[in-house]
């Protein structure tokens, strides 16, 4: 099977058995999204989810982040790790929405990426969930790790295989496709024992063998 065939199998199945499939990060507005993307960084959604409850009471607008201290935005987001980092460039990203876009989240790429804090990866979550824009695929780890078993990508850059994934998947798919992704790598292929002998892609997957071995 092609590489090509096998992402139109991907199209026909992946539907059927996530239908519900969506971006698990809790939040109301783009700046919340933009805000609990940045959070997400080597830190599980459900861990963002509990801390942006308290975040986003505290702070609603890009004024309120900009404006509340390095201090007490650590404290607020300490649990999600790298915590300085990330208080820093949610801080530094509100000034810069306040500054160039009226405290508006921006709705291009290249916009967006340009944002301190926010990469391309970021930048795809927002367009595609918060405002509906197809604009690329989200690589995140599970991405990356199905779609090199899936034998989608010989790439390891994030970069590299969302350049792959464009090429084979029609733009209406493109955010669809990384929930799809990331729930099955969630729910039934994680880093370690993939549930191969009932996953529902084995048929499609070269690397069921060897890993369900």
């Amino acid at each position: 099977m092609t590489r090509a065939e096998r992402a139109r199998e991907l199209t026909r199945l992946l539907p059927e058995i996530y239908p519900d499939a969506h971006c698990e990060l809790e939040y109301s507005n783009p700046l919340q999204l933009l805000v609990a993307t940045i959070l997400s960084a080597q830190c599980t959604d459900k861990r963002v989810n509990l801390v942006t409850k308290a975040l986003f009471h505290r702070c609603r607008t890009a004024r309120q982040f900009a404006d509340i201290s390095q201090e007490d935005l650590e404290t607020l987001v300490h649990s999600t790790g790298f915590y300085r980092n990330k208080a820093k460039n949610i801080r530094a990203m509100a000034a810069r929405l306040l500054a160039d876009h009226n405290g508006q989240v921006p709705r291009t790429l290249e916009s967006l990426a340009a944002l301190p804090g926010v990469g391309r990866k970021t930048a795809n979550v927002v367009l595609g969930n918060a405002f509906g824009i197809d604009e690329g695929v989200v690589v995140d780890t599970h991405v990356n790790r199905l779609c090199t078993r899936l034998g989608l990508s010989k790439h390891s850059d994030p970069v590299k295989i969302e350049q792959d994934l464009i090429k084979l998947f029609p733009r209406k798919y493109w955010t669809r496709l990384s929930h799809w992704l990331i729930w099955h790598g969630r729910r039934r292929c994680p880093a370690r024992k993939p549930d191969c002998p009932n996953c529902e892609l084995s048929t499609l997957c070269p690397s069921a063998k060897t890993l369900g071995a």
